[in-house]
């Protein structure tokens, strides 16, 4: 199974937004990559230098949101998405959109759900629950 570690998954980010910006050949995944993070300015600079912010901690109790976490939730999101991984997570996804007219923000109420799946995982020491992930997902 692949486990990238906090600096795997930040060097990704980082090299596939290089190879972007440098009009080098990508691979399918990074040009996904490289997708979300053009419809996340925000994003840019700090993708764009990485000596200065790889290293960088990103904690809730200061209300810093994690870009890398929140672009690799969206990776997350959009793998689910195309094979229909949880069973159901299309149609949740195909519905919001229409409820947002706006794919962006169907995706990141999705993420919400996402993220207290996992949320609730790490706090019962229990593994992900698709059950509260599609109770979520349900209420919006």
């Amino acid at each position: 199974m692949f486990n990238p570690s906090r600096d795997d998954a930040r060097n990704f980010l980082y090299d596939s937004w290089r190879k972007h910006r440098d009009a080098a050949v990508l691979t399918p995944l990074e040009d996904m990559v490289a997708q979300l993070i053009i419809k996340h300015p925000e994003y840019h600079e700090l993708l764009s230098n990485p000596d200065q912010f790889k290293s960088k901690d990103y904690a809730p109790k200061n209300g810093e949101p994690n870009p890398f976490l929140h672009l690799m939730m969206h990776l997350t999101m959009q793998e689910q998405i195309s094979i229909d991984q949880p069973p159901g997570i299309r149609a949740h996804f195909q519905r919001l959109t229409a409820q947002y007219r706006n794919e962006h923000d169907a995706l990141h109420k999705m993420m919400e759900c996402l993220n207290e799946m996992l949320w609730q995982a790490q706090r019962n020491g229990t593994g992900p629950d698709v059950g509260i992930y599609f109770t979520c997902l349900e209420k919006i």
